[in-house]
């Protein structure tokens, strides 16, 4: 009986049935659905608590109870704190569950099944690659609070009528800003490892626990790569604007798993452009503040 080929990525020779296989992709699967729902029912419950989203336009601009609704979310009305930087965190951390992990199930699934098919230890590898991927946006949570705080201190020093002037003109710059970023090579090329769970896989292969923590913050720096100047919009509107949180989420959905995810990007990326222009000239209002 002729011996299976190892694997080209580590030298296994172990092989898994296809039931196998099909009955890891079902299971993580439901359980990716399973957090993606606890994740989104977190977030919402935490938008119903606050007065007002948590964003630098909002807090700064438009709205005179913005400081209110900094305190509500967990964070001093008096600015910068270590209890604000730990609550804003975690609300960041489960609201980039919420919005990303539909996204990147392609990948999870795929991860998972070469882990099946090299006959290694399927459940804790996946979760440590998922856990990777979740660091990287966690890591990004603290240079968010930095940027709300800061800019958040900057507009409420200044007066009323300054803060509604320069509010559209700040977050029609932000979104012109995130759709111009869809047509660079940066974008083109972190989004093409976002479609190819496949490719990714094979490119960036480590083995054991710790080649699985290193493949999730690589996946998570591409993803990062491919979609921060959207999640500036965000930033700028309001961390906890719902209507905003799921424009994003099918935003970013529909760039990495559908067919036309591609072409997709560049048709956001005009949207956006327009849209900026239209908020930063006055044309229209500034959106998702409520």
């Amino acid at each position: 009986m002729s011996k299976p080929a190892p694997n080209a990525a580590d030298g296994s020779t172990g092989r898994r049935p296809r039931s196998f296989l099909g009955r890891v992709r079902r299971d993580l699967l439901v359980s990716l659905g399973v957090l993606t729902v606890l994740a989104w029912a977190l977030t919402l419950y935490r938008a119903q608590v606050m007065n007002m989203p948590m964003g630098i336009a909002v807090r700064g601009g438009v709205a005179a109870d913005g400081m209110s609704g900094m305190a509500m979310a967990g964070m001093s009305a008096a600015g910068w704190s270590f209890g604000g930087a730990v609550t804003f965190l975690a609300v960041w951390t489960v609201m980039m569950t919420a919005m990303m992990l539909p996204a990147t199930a392609p990948m999870m699934l795929m991860f998972a099944a070469a882990q099946a098919r090299r006959g290694h230890d399927v459940a804790i590898p996946t979760w440590i690659f998922i856990a990777g991927y979740v660091l990287v946006w966690a890591a990004i949570g603290l240079l968010v609070y930095v940027l709300v705080q800061a800019g958040s201190d900057a507009a409420t020093s200044l007066g009323a009528a300054t803060r509604a002037r320069w509010a559209p003109l700040a977050l029609g710059t932000t979104l012109i800003v995130a759709g111009l970023y869809q047509f660079t090579p940066l974008k083109r090329v972190c989004l093409s490892h976002c479609r190819s769970p496949m490719a990714f896989v094979a490119q960036h292969w480590r083995g054991g626990r710790r080649g699985a923590l290193e493949m999730g913050i690589r996946h998570g720096a591409y993803c990062l790569g491919c979609c921060w100047a959207l999640f500036a919009v965000l930033v700028a509107t309001g961390v906890m604007s719902m209507a905003w949180m799921l424009l994003l989420t099918l935003v970013v959905f529909v760039e990495k798993v559908l067919p036309m995810g591609q072409h997709a990007a560049a048709a956001i990326g005009v949207s956006f452009v327009a849209f900026g222009v239209a908020v930063a000239s006055g044309a229209t209002a500034m959106p998702g503040l409520a």
